[in-house]
């Protein structure tokens, strides 16, 4: 059974949520929440599996909680719904620890398989789209020192490690990584659960973020 908080400040929506989500026998529903600072809270109490996060919420937006749900290190992940598919809100989500994002208008059964893949450990958002993302808004990004220091969650890489890092950075799926590297697409996902291991990523866009943040990856 997958446990799902719903954080959302409109009561018609969480209730549609929660009409769809109770249809399902492997998903139930522990809660809503009506502000950022409710689902923090109400995060903390549950320990849901997801968090199906707004954006738009009066006091603490849906950023910081998604934010602050993320740096407890818990095992609870967040979905973030915005309203378009490459707005800065889901930039600023995915930055602040977010495991995906979906549109709000997305058709029930999108919701419903990204509220699963979600709460496996699966990125929603495909590595490209996280970069398309990234590129849109790389104006957000710290401007890169002259000589910078190493970064340390680099260090625990070895060079095949980084260069798979790269390549994730740049989009690739681990079927094309398999096929330019010419390596057995198994070979690939080793590398990939222990790149997430090493560098303390939650997840596939998570890598995608930090390769840029390291500069492996500039933008378009």
């Amino acid at each position: 059974m997958t446990t799902v908080l719903i954080a959302d400040d409109q009561p018609l929506q969480r209730f549609g949520f929660r009409m769809l989500l109770e249809s399902q026998d492997d998903l139930t529903v522990l809660g809503e929440a009506t502000n950022g600072g409710e689902a923090v809270r109400m995060t903390a109490e549950l320990h849901p599996d997801v968090v199906l996060m707004d954006v738009r919420m009066p006091g603490l937006d849906g950023i910081e909680a998604t934010r602050r749900i993320t740096a407890t290190g818990d095992r609870t992940r967040v979905l973030i719904l915005t309203t378009f598919d490459l707005d800065e809100y889901a930039y600023a989500g995915l930055r602040a620890g977010a495991s995906g994002f979906l549109v709000k208008d997305a058709q029930p059964e999108e919701l419903l398989a990204g509220i699963r893949a979600v709460a496996t450990g699966d990125a929603v958002v495909a590595p490209s789209l996280t970069r398309r993302l990234l590129d849109a808004y790389a104006h957000h990004l710290p401007t890169p020192e002259t000589h910078p220091e190493p970064d340390p969650r680099l260090a625990p890489l070895t060079d095949r490690e980084r260069e798979i890092l790269t390549v994730i950075g740049k989009g690739w799926t681990n079927t094309e990584i398999a096929t330019r590297l010419h390596v057995a697409e198994s070979t690939v996902k080793t590398h990939v659960s222990r790149i997430l291991a090493k560098t303390g990523s939650r997840d596939r866009i998570q890598a995608v973020i930090l390769a840029y943040d390291t500069k492996l990856v500039s933008p378009s």
